[in-house]
């Protein structure tokens, strides 16, 4: 019940539009307990108007783990990758999910899960 409720929430969370960003890859590292999470975006950039500003990492439950803003368009660089470090992910969560935002669609819909592996 719980995974339909986080589900429900994601869907609810933001319209599903054409030029939404897309995670093409994530990792996490773990390095004194905290956690770096590196997630390659890929999005139609065009400008200071429509652009891929940001990407949150998300537990199970919903809880926000962290934030990363992209402060400018990545219009000649796409695919690209940025880092997230210090994030703390609880001992029992075994899994993530990245979701990415823009400026002009906001929040995608379905988020991107990242397993979570403490080997």
């Amino acid at each position: 019940m719980k995974s339909l409720a986080v589900t429900a929430f994601f869907l609810m969370a933001a319209p599903a539009l054409a030029s939404a960003p897309v995670v093409v890859d994530a990792a996490a590292h773990l390095q004194d307990g905290e956690w770096t999470i590196d997630v390659t975006i890929s999005h139609p950039d065009s400008g200071w108007d429509h652009y891929a500003s940001g990407w949150e990492v998300i537990a199970p439950d919903g809880a926000v783990l962290g934030y990363r803003e992209l402060t400018h368009p990545h219009v000649n660089e796409q695919p690209f990758t940025r880092s997230l470090s210090g994030v703390i992910i609880p001992a029992d969560v075994d899994h993530v999910f990245i979701r990415p935002r823009c400026t002009l669609d906001g929040w995608v819909s379905t988020p991107t899960r990242l397993d979570i592996s403490r080997n």
